[in-house]
């Protein structure tokens, strides 16, 4: 059974990094349509088992669960679906998304795995989350890694763009399997966002959402208009937006640092001498 810092949370950590080294080490020498094909392919495994899963417990024996679930209603789910064919295209900013995004919440959903804490390990339902968050993150560090794409901060600033666009895309899951009865609608308190909110669109339920919440202006915070107007409830979606902008932007940047660090010093102290110069013109 998995649990936070136990024997099996680290093991699986580990395997995660393992996977990521071997396959560095096992295809850095191979032509690029090598690359492509062994990185594509895990892509499109990844997609066939989010639905491979309805045939397998809990799935298979709580259809109401199955249906629920079998969406793109949280982040990793819409890597999963749209990471194949952003790999296959040819834009760089989709693959700075899938590079920044796929790492980011690969990493956050092995170092605080909600979806495996209690589960036996002999589970299948506990390995597809581990095999599917581990190609989440593995993908898009080998395809820059190995050449296959170059990362450039001069792009960072779209990067916050794809990621509301993603959150816009699950809303619209979620209304949509609303209104075509695959979940309940939603409860009839107002002010209740404790419900289907498995991305945090409607507003912050756990002590996660903290990290987002302390950059929400107070104004989205209560209702605006209506007869809730001036009660305690956050703006759907709207929220999210000044911690997706500071943190899409900050933690790409250190990214770059790290993957890129040549190229992204040189843009900084380019950036350095232009803003001195205007200074000095102004003088």
């Amino acid at each position: 059974m998995v649990k936070i810092f136990n024997f099996w949370y680290f093991i699986f950590i580990l395997i995660g990094a393992g996977s990521i080294v071997g396959l560095y080490f096992l295809l850095k020498n191979k032509s690029e349509k090598t690359k492509k094909i062994v990185i594509g392919a895990l892509l499109f495994f990844n997609l066939a088992l989010h639905f491979l899963k309805l045939a397998f417990p809990p799935y298979s024996t709580n259809v109401e669960h199955a249906m629920k679930n079998i969406w793109f209603v949280n982040v990793c789910a819409t890597s999963v679906l749209f990471f194949p064919f952003i790999f296959l295209s040819k834009s760089k900013t989709a693959k700075d998304y899938m590079f920044y995004l796929g790492v980011i919440s690969g990493f956050l959903a092995l170092l605080y795995p909600t979806e495996a804490i209690n589960k036996s390990v002999l589970s299948f339902d506990l390995w597809r989350f581990y095999i599917c968050h581990i190609i989440i993150i593995l993908a898009p560090i080998l395809m820059v890694l190995l050449g296959l794409h170059k990362i450039d901060v001069k792009r960072i600033w779209r990067v916050p763009f794809c990621v509301m666009a993603m959150l816009l895309f699950i809303i619209c899951n979620q209304i949509l399997q609303s209104e075509l009865g695959f979940i309940s609608l939603r409860n009839d308190d107002f002010l209740n966002i404790n419900f289907h909110n498995p991305s945090l669109i409607w507003g912050p339920t756990d002590d996660v959402a903290i990290l987002f919440s302390w950059l929400t202006p107070d104004f989205m915070k209560v209702v605006p208009f209506g007869e809730f107007a001036g009660q305690t409830k956050y703006w759907p979606f709207f929220w999210m937006i000044p911690g997706v902008i500071f943190y899409f932007i900050l933690v790409p940047f250190i990214m770059c640092f790290i993957f890129d660090f040549a190229s992204t010093k040189q843009f900084f102290i380019n950036a350095y001498n232009s803003i001195k110069n205007k200074l000095k013109l102004k003088r």
